[in-house]
């Protein structure tokens, strides 16, 4: 999805192309698979992180066009708003002090990037929904002047048959409104993880990311509140899923989804589901060799699970596979954001290493349970894990989760960067205070004030220190 596209609106005979053209590959990809054509190459570690522009009363500030050309930097792109951006960086080798690497240059880049904002009178920050944001905000007047999204919002539409999105969120509090287009996605903003695995070990470590989410999750939310209400510790979740919601509840197969069991034996089962279960969205014509795969990977890319295999390729061309980690929101720090992929790399590898994934101890309906009290109950949530039951998650946490990820990272030689960004993590979970725990807290200290709290909130961003050490 991050291509642009040559049209907005199709007809029968676009989709019928482009479905000749995706079994096609999809045939070619599972020769690829069986013929064991995908890279063996170690592991490799890449980032995304969606940011929002701000005015000075931390409204949405639709200015990315102009601060993108002032910008001018590779790594940094549009979003389906005007008042989102998209940040990425190197990807790197899974070693030594990877994490602190990254920070470094996400943090450099950061800086860059509010420097050209100030100058244009502007505010960049990073959280996971936007306490400030209006529904008046999330209309098609601030969509990004991108095809791309206009094509997506015209087909989530047509397949609705022009029906408005609902969302329906019970959370502390209870948010029911119905929206006309798809830009209810843009007040989601999350900090993506991709790890390139060795294609042999890929279904499994897609199977190690589901049992891992819940608990990733319990200790990152930073997303409780939307349009006035206190909703989801990771209010991100059921409004991303409710956002792009084609066919409703009559479905299984929705279009963002924690998926519907564990892989057998290939990432090629997930492929295969996107043929046979999944209409195409948007039915562009490429004309590159089949062997580029353009067509499956652009049918793989509107379809938006929260852990996602994807199919990419070398400098030398060779195909490989890796994990979209999806889960996790943007901020408050880097060094957050950091501790949080750390915890996560870490965690899958030991899952991997010690067979866990393979053991069946952990039920795919659990995994998927964890996951959603974790978005909603954050720290507070009880996650099923074996052999200890049910457990609250900082618990967990503290007994099991952050060793086991410690151990995985020992194990992948990142133990400078293990402790460093650990840490972090078992701070967090010893004070329950992930970035919702900070946002509620500070929220009550300013009686309600969310534009004092964002304030409070955009201030201790600027200064770095992790969530843990942020004063309400």
């Amino acid at each position: 999805m991050g291509e642009e596209i040559a049209k907005t609106r199709f007809e029968p005979a676009d989709f019928d192309r482009f479905a000749e053209r995706l079994a096609a590959e999809t045939e070619l990809a599972g020769s690829l698979f069986r013929d064991k054509r995908f890279s063996e190459d170690g592991f490799t570690l890449g980032f995304e992180i969606e940011a929002w522009l701000l005015d000075h009363g931390y409204f949405p500030n639709s200015i990315n066009e102009k601060f993108l050309q002032t910008l001018d930097h590779a790594m940094v792109v549009p979003e389906l708003s005007r008042f989102n951006i998209e940040l990425n960086c190197t990807p790197r080798k899974l070693e030594g002090n990877v994490f602190s690497a990254v920070a470094g240059e996400l943090g450099e880049l950061w800086a860059h990037c509010n420097r050209v904002a100030h100058g244009l009178d502007a505010n960049i920050v990073l959280i996971g929904t936007l306490p400030t944001i209006r529904e008046d905000d999330l209309t098609l007047k601030n969509i990004s002047a991108l095809k791309r999204y206009c094509a997506l919002n015209n087909e989530v539409l047509r397949r609705r048959n022009g029906r408005p999105l609902r969302v329906d969120i019970k959370g502390r509090e209870h948010l029911l409104t119905d929206h006309g287009d798809v830009m209810l996605e843009a007040a989601t903003t999350s900090f993506q993880v991709h790890l390139k695995t060795p294609a042999r070990l890929a279904h499994r470590y897609f199977n190690a990311s589901l049992m891992a989410s819940g608990a990733v999750m319990a200790v990152s939310a930073n997303a409780p509140f939307l349009f006035g209400k206190s909703l989801w510790d990771e209010t991100r979740i059921p409004l991303f899923e409710q956002a792009v919601d084609i066919d409703g509840a009559r479905s299984k197969n929705h279009r963002v989804t924690f998926g519907n069991g564990y892989l057998q034996s290939s990432i090629f089962e997930i492929v295969q589901e996107n043929r046979d279960h999944y209409a195409p969205l948007l039915p562009i014509a490429f004309d590159e060799k089949p062997e580029a795969l353009r067509h499956l990977r652009l049918h793989n890319g509107t379809i938006w699970r929260w852990n996602r295999p994807l199919i990419g390729f070398e400098e030398d061309g060779q195909p490989h596979l890796r994990i979209e980690h999806r889960i996790l929101p943007a901020g408050p720090t880097f060094l957050d954001m950091m501790a949080n992929a750390a915890l996560y790399v870490g965690l899958v590898h030991e899952l991997v290493e010690t067979g866990f994934d393979e053991s069946g101890d952990l039920p795919f309906a659990e995994a998927k349970a964890n996951f959603y009290a974790a978005a909603r109950h954050g720290m507070a949530a009880e996650l099923y894990w074996p052999p200890h039951g049910r457990t609250v998650a900082e618990t967990l946490l503290l007994d099991e989760i952050v060793p086991m990820a410690a151990e995985g990272l020992r194990k992948l030689g990142i133990e400078e960067d293990s402790t460093r960004f650990l840490d972090i993590v078992r701070a967090r979970a010893r004070g329950r205070r992930s970035g919702a725990d900070w946002q509620r807290e500070a929220l009550s200290a300013r009686d309600g004030n969310f534009f004092q709290m964002m304030a409070a909130y955009c201030e201790r961003q600027r200064a770095g220190a992790p969530v843990y050490e942020w004063e309400a």
